[in-house]
């Protein structure tokens, strides 16, 4: 490999919520009984090494010892439409359509605001990122889950006649929408967005697509960008993007939307820039420069052929050992969903209990629960092949094989 994803990192007392939040963090896993060290394998950040590229674009920043008042730079913008350009095909971004958002969930509550007022119904798929269902609700919004279903092939699928039920009922015109899919790891075709986005405009919904994990996809599969399916889906969708999740560097804070309408822009920007803490950080600027580079897309890459492995590994894991569990295949994020509901029900178990099991190893995998899941566990697999070996071999020895 070009770039280091076997180095094993101590991230204890380093600023991780990963290590550091365990038993204390709002959903975290609780801290392994003595004898076993913490294998974090819950919150959606990576414990590889950060790529090169971003490192030398800070530190050169760095030489400078002035950190004022700064204005986005011309080659902050160009390199987003240069990396839009060459990773999903954006072949007529400019420079007016993009603007900072202080991370994707800031950018849905703009959005959602300034399509919506508090008390007003949001359109949601189920199971869904516990990050859209708290800072919703947290702005007074009601959430309308609509959830996915799986197809004779066992893959999640949006439900169609529901969504649009669910949005007649409700009379909601703000549709939030994952691409790709966590927790799931859907990657949408072309037809299942062609589709969902005529739904919303029969509805006439404002359309926020957080297409955050855009980058982590499997090598084969194809992440089209919503806005780009239709001239309507254009005009009505708000593209939220970071480079956070493809790069592990969500602890400098970074975003932007991509919004082709003038007057949604207007209504957005008005929204978000009324509390004056939307406001880029100087250092995660060049964080963004750094990694949509020639560099960042090699290194990002060989993260996917990585992260693929691990999934194959992963689930020819769970075949063996606890073949009950159900799992869907992921095609993008980093993430394995995992449903322990026939596996408990045959042990007698219950899901507190298995998550327990794991805990007590080390194994830090995460509740499925707050993310609409009854039976299921979300599982990163973003670690050093060691490790995930390590906490396979940990599950085999005291949590399946026993």
């Amino acid at each position: 490999m070009a770039f280091d994803f076997t180095s094993i990192l101590d991230r204890s007392g380093k600023d991780s919520i990963a290590t550091d939040g365990l038993g204390i963090a709002p959903g975290a896993p609780e801290p392994p009984a003595s004898g076993f060290d913490a294998i974090p394998m819950w919150i959606a950040d990576m414990s590889f090494p950060v790529a090169p590229c971003i490192i030398e674009a800070i530190q050169a920043r760095l030489e400078h010892p002035c950190f004022g008042y700064f204005s986005p730079s011309e080659a902050y913008t160009q390199a987003i439409i240069s990396w839009q350009r060459r990773q999903h095909g954006l072949l007529d971004l400019a420079p007016e359509h993009i603007g900072y958002e202080n991370g994707v969930l800031g950018g849905v509550v703009s959005t959602v605001l300034a399509a919506a007022a508090p008390g007003d119904t949001v359109l949601i798929h189920s199971p869904t990122y516990i990050g859209f269902t708290r800072s919703l609700e947290n702005a007074g919004f009601h959430i309308e889950l609509s959830p996915l279903v799986k197809d004779e092939q066992g893959v999640f699928r949006m439900d169609f006649d529901d969504m649009e039920a669910r949005l007649a009922n409700t009379h909601a015109h703000v549709a939030v929408l994952c691409s790709p899919y966590n927790p799931i790891g859907r990657v949408w075709e072309r037809e299942e967005l062609e589709r969902a986005m005529e739904i919303y405009a029969r509805h006439d919904c404002i359309v926020v697509s957080d297409e955050i994990w855009s980058d982590v996809v499997r090598p084969g599969v194809v992440h089209i960008p919503t806005q780009q399916v239709s001239e309507d889906a254009r005009r009505r969708t708000v593209a939220l993007y970071a480079p956070n999740k493809s790069f592990n560097i969500a602890g400098l804070v970074s975003g932007y939307h991509i919004i082709y309408d003038e007057a949604l822009r207007d209504r957005v920007v008005a929204r978000s820039t009324k509390s004056h803490y939307n406001a880029m950080n100087m250092l995660s600027m060049h964080a963004l420069i750094g990694a949509y580079s020639d560099e960042g897309a090699a290194w990002v890459a060989e993260l996917n052929r990585v992260l693929a492995a691990h999934a194959d590994r992963a689930r020819a894991f769970f075949g063996e050992h606890a073949p009950t569990i159900d799992i869907s295949a992921p095609q993008g994020t980093y993430m394995l969903w995992l449903d322990a509901g026939e596996w408990c029900k045959e042990r007698g178990c219950s899901l507190d209990e298995l998550l327990a099991a794991g805990w007590r190893v080390g194994v830090g995998w995460q509740d499925g629960r707050p993310f609409h899941g009854p039976s299921h566990i979300r599982m990163n697999l973003a670690l050093p092949e060691a490790r995930l070996e390590e906490a396979l071999h940990r599950l085999a020895d005291h949590v399946f094989d026993v």
